[in-house]
């Protein structure tokens, strides 16, 4: 890669090319938390009201509260794995290690609905509380696995085609993930018939994968991340900044600033779509519940195949452009979801293809811009600080999706949705007005979410040559360190 002034960036270890087994091993890296964030998006507010019997507000509540407290909890993990010394493992992988087991005995305790329940008819608090509790402390692991691991990107190479790459193995894994979670949530609820059992199974044989999933990534990346510790501990390290100036410095970065905008309108997008789809599917649609996974299988099965052809593209036309293209298919495919109607089940399914083909670009392209802006930092202050990047990142990404649960549920139980009664297998009719707010929630306001997204994506400031640019500089410096 040459800078506007022709210089030629060295290939050092970081930029040199991944081999296969590593890249596979990062991208198993997301396959457990992908699993159980997908059923807890796609199941977990059905749970609620249809298993459990609680209110669609207090439901959203429930998932607002834990969204909150994952979002506080991740610059905080962000900045103790930047401080984390460990010659053995280097700064990320201990997290991940010792974090694996509890993060997936957190997430099964999710789907249990207690016995102190039925004992405690027409009082809902006590139930509220104890999905409270759990929800906060699975999110916290949660944090513990997931961030570290998000963090490794830039340790990993410093090609800027190469993170283009790795990231499409991680979201190959991660999409996958979504997949496998829906096809084990079609063969479960095909084989039992009870709606509490159906997801307990799910969730043990979910909780079991995620963990083996951890661990080989654990294992698999180690030696490529140390030779990068190896060489970050020999540099000569510049002195610390002070944690509030380090905030100063993360929100005065203009580039990091839009990536965050993005990411948070993309992945609203996505969850609150995939979060009322089931609704969308039953209430709207007048299908089953075991058809609600074949139409998220067209969505992420579509996303999975488009992953590798926005890969290859962006390396033509690059990161915005394929952006563009994915998201105006999407926004195509939201606006017509609102007007479906229940005989028109082959175009839900089109519209679902479409959608899958935007959602790609959603995992895609925001992961691979913020390594970009983290060496921009580097350039800028001396120091690498990829813990308080990806953490106030995601912290700002999931204190809108928590305002987006929150106002999901609170619109559906305003528009006089009815939770189902716990035990029982029937589910109640909803009235228009819960069916209209189901389909405002499944078409127009993802589609405005979208449509932000591309806005700030159309002013994102780092190109191709501007990167090439930063590495040639960072790398000058390093040379005048190392004299």
């Amino acid at each position: 890669m040459n800078d506007s002034a022709g210089g030629e960036v060295k290939k050092t270890p970081e930029s040199q090319k991944l081999d296969f087994k590593t890249k596979l091993a990062y991208g198993a890296g997301d396959l457990g938390p992908a699993i159980t964030a997908n059923i807890s998006i796609f199941f977990l507010l059905v749970f609620f009201t249809n298993v459990a019997g609680i209110p669609a507000g207090l439901a959203g509540s429930v998932l607002m509260i834990g969204k909150i407290w994952d979002a506080v909890n991740d610059p905080v993990v962000g900045v103790l794995t930047d401080k984390t010394k460990s010659r053995r493992w280097g700064r990320r992988l201990p997290w991940m290690f010792y974090g694996a087991i509890p993060f997936g005995i957190f997430f099964f305790l999710q789907w249990i609905v207690p016995r102190f329940s039925a004992e405690q008819s027409g009082n809902i608090w006590p139930l509220f509380w104890y999905y409270v509790a759990i929800g906060v402390i699975s999110q916290v692991f949660y944090t513990v696995v997931n961030l570290p691991y998000t963090a490794m990107t830039p340790e990993l190479t410093q090609d800027y085609d190469e993170r283009t790459s790795l990231n499409s193995f991680r979201f190959t894994f991660s999409i996958g993930g979504s997949i496998l979670s829906l096809i084990l949530s079609k063969i479960v609820f095909s084989l039992i018939s009870d709606r509490q059992q159906q997801y307990l199974v799910l969730a043990a044989v979910c909780t079991v994968i995620s963990t083996l999933s951890l661990y080989w990534c654990v294992f698999g990346v180690r030696d490529r991340v140390l030779a990068f510790e190896e060489k970050r501990i020999q540099a000569e390290e510049p002195e610390s900044i002070p944690f509030f100036e380090q905030l100063k410095i993360v929100f005065t970065n203009r580039p990091f600033l839009f990536v965050i905008g993005i990411y948070l309108f993309s992945w609203l997008g996505v969850q609150v779509t995939a979060s009322i789809i089931p609704y969308f599917v039953i209430n709207c649609m007048k299908l089953q519940e075991s058809d609600v996974p074949t139409v998220m299988i067209a969505v992420q099965g579509t996303a999975l195949f488009m992953l590798y052809v926005w890969t290859a593209l962006s390396k033509k036309i690059g990161k915005k452009l394929v952006y563009f293209l994915g998201m105006s298919l999407w926004i195509i495919a939201a606006a017509g979801l609102f007007f479906l109607q229940p005989n028109q089940i082959v175009l839900m399914y089109i519209m679902a293809v479409m959608a899958g083909v935007g959602v790609s670009t959603a995992y895609l392209v925001p992961w691979s811009m913020i390594p970009d802006v983290i060496e921009l930092d580097e350039l800028q202050t001396g120091q690498r600080r990829e813990g308080i990047f990806y953490g106030f990142m995601v912290l700002l990404q999931k204190f809108g999706l928590a305002f987006g649960l929150f106002l999901v549920g609170n619109a559906l139980q305003a528009a006089g949705f009815k939770e189902a009664v716990a035990g029982q297998s029937i589910l109640p009719t909803q009235p228009d007005s819960a069916l209209l707010a189901i389909r405002v929630a499944v078409g127009p306001l993802p589609t405005i979410c979208l449509i932000c997204g591309l806005v700030l994506t159309y002013f994102y400031p780092i190109t191709r040559e501007m990167h090439a640019e930063i590495l040639l500089k960072l790398q000058q410096r390093q040379e005048k360190t190392q004299r």
